[in-house]
């Protein structure tokens, strides 16, 4: 499967995201007729700069004044009612903008600057706006995704109705076009084939910001609520180094594309593309690296004499070993007294073939001293939508609670030994390059044991003894490096 690995140790911007698409090999063209159907006035530039001695691609998108204003003056409501919307002015939306952009063409500008817009653009005027575009619906979808969860979180916040929120400087003409020429870039990534999302922890950046509501700590608050649930860090750069823009980005890939975050996985890379931002400060590149490639598989070297005695690390042949890996999970859980137990474990069955990572029946005792059944679903974001659809659907709960959960996982591999009964594949958990866990695959001890007429465990004794004495039987037994896992 193809990887694309976001590395935001400089955060990420609307603008630093295009520029990685294009530096690795996304279509300009893809992004500039993305830019072109939403009927804007608005055109892309593209160019090369340097941030640091890293040469990478820079992307501001240009307006026509009088095209702006006047689709500015046609988008807002003839009317308002009571009570007015509450507005938002986000100073902070394009700190990676900030600088002088130089253009001579006289009837173009760029929106390098905050501006103060009389009105702002309401969620349902946007959604309306990309909708109407003649875009792909796969595009179209995940950029009024992403507007929807900026939306949401902002009335989260103000404690309003998200159709009271007015974007200003998010609604403006150049954050719409990053999120939906971004949205293009997406989805032509992966018009080769399904592709896996990962990304590093993110570096929000620090020191404060200038917003409708004062100044606040880096991030800003509707940027602090996209990131909820994900792994963020600072490493004290006093500059916003996390957008609204680019955490709505984020949260979209995370929730519609089942982006997880870890280190790099096992892959090839075959294009790495480097995304700018406007502010070049000095010694720390203000760049977005994203790296695309296939996943590899990774060969576990065996040790030369007991695992208790530790791995050589500096032998070569630990080039491919990995860290732990820090991932977010989505938590699925109802609770429920008037279940049948053939019903609870068709739900249990069907959760794990569409895809949950594991699933758990554990006995409570609820209202009226009832016994019931707490079903917990473990699962990746992108595959939520359908396991709550399943637990509303197969089960008699009028509501599912749904929360985010971080999990760190040892980096996992398997093995295949030769023993008595055959082979037996083991499974082996590292971290740092240190193996603590093996475990034969009960499976295939089981399938050994009826097959010999003997005990499972002397199957699994015989597994372990082979692997502490033997090497494996060859490479092509190793599977994938990451490999879907409870817990």
């Amino acid at each position: 499967m193809r990887i694309a690995y976001l590395d935001c140790f400089a955060g990420i911007s609307g603008d630093m995201f295009l520029g990685a698409l294009i530096d690795a090999g996304v279509d300009p063209k893809v992004l500039h007729d993305a830019t072109a159907a939403m009927n804007l006035g608005a055109a892309l530039r593209i160019e090369t700069v340097d941030r640091s001695g890293i040469s990478s691609t820079k992307v501001d998108v240009l307006e026509s004044r009088l095209e702006g204003t006047r689709l500015a003056e046609s988008l807002q409501p003839q009317h308002q009612q009571s009570p007015a919307p509450l507005t938002r002015q986000p100073e902070t939306q394009h700190q990676h903008k900030t600088g002088h952009a130089h253009t001579h063409e006289p009837e173009v500008h760029t929106h390098d600057h905050p501006h103060e817009h009389t009105h702002g653009r309401s969620l349902t005027v946007i959604r309306e706006l990309i909708r109407t575009a003649a875009l792909p619906a796969p595009v179209i979808r995940t950029a009024i995704r992403a507007f929807e969860l900026l939306g949401a979180s902002e009335a989260k916040i103000h404690n309003v109705p998200v159709d009271q929120i007015h974007f200003h400087e998010v609604g403006a003409v150049d954050a719409i076009v990053d999120i939906v020429a971004a949205s293009a870039g997406i989805h032509a990534l992966a018009a080769g084939g399904p592709i896996k999302w990962v990304a590093s922890p993110l570096n929000v950046g620090g020191g404060m910001a200038d917003c409708a509501h004062g100044r606040f700590p880096v991030p800003a608050p509707a940027t602090a609520d996209l990131l909820r649930g994900l792994p963020t860090y600072s490493e004290n750069i006093q500059m916003e180094l996390v957008t609204p823009t680019g955490a709505a980005l984020i949260r979209t890939l995370v929730e519609d594309h089942g982006l997880t975050f870890g280190s790099q996985p096992a892959m090839s890379v075959d294009r790495i593309g480097y995304g700018a931002g406007t502010r070049n400060p000095p010694n720390f590149p203000n760049v977005l690296r994203l790296s695309v490639g296939e996943e590899t598989e990774v060969r576990v070297p065996h040790p030369p004499q007991s695992h208790r005695d530790g791995w050589d690390l500096n032998s070569p042949t630990h080039k491919h070993s990995h860290d732990h890996q820090s991932q977010t999970v989505t938590i699925l859980e109802t609770a429920l007294d008037d279940l049948s137990p053939q019903l609870l474990a068709h739900v249990a069955e069907r959760a794990l073939a569409l895809g949950a990572l594991d699933v758990m029946l554990t006995p409570v005792i609820m209202k009226k001293g009832r016994p019931g059944t707490l079903i917990t679903v473990l699962c990746n974001a992108s595959e939520s939508i359908g396991l709550q659809r399943l637990l509303l659907a197969e089960t008699s709960t009028l509501g599912v609670r749904i929360r985010e959960d971080r999990r760190s996982c040892l980096h996992r591999v398997f093995e295949t030994v030769k023993t008595p009964y055959g082979p037996i594949r083991i499974k082996i958990g590292i971290l740092n390059r240190e193996v603590l866990n093996t475990q034969p695959e009960f499976e295939d001890c089981r399938e050994a044991a009826a097959a010999h007429n003997v005990p499972v465990k002397q199957v699994q004794q015989a597994a372990i003894a082979a692997y502490l004495t033997q090497p494996a039987l060859d490479a092509g037994t190793t599977t994938p490096a990451l490999t879907s896992s409870n817990g």
